[in-house]
């Protein structure tokens, strides 16, 4: 999962997420990541609008999103 957050990151690819939030909800989202830590992905979230903060324990799979223009 690093490797496709870290590729995302570099090449500037948005990357399609499926993630589970603090309340156990699964959501799908498509991210461009800003930035990586050990614990968390800073990233503006296509989906919200916004920029988010997620942790990479609660991400569950990952793939770079082809066809979109970040």
């Amino acid at each position: 999962m690093n490797g496709i957050l870290i590729r995302g990151m570099e090449n500037q690819q948005p990357i399609e997420l499926i993630y589970m939030g603090a309340d156990g909800k699964l959501s799908q989202r498509i991210i461009r990541v800003l930035s990586i830590t050990d614990t968390h992905v800073k990233a503006y979230c296509y989906s919200k609008r916004k920029l988010r903060t997620f942790r990479k324990e609660n991400i569950l799979s990952g793939q770079i999103k082809k066809g979109i223009v970040a």
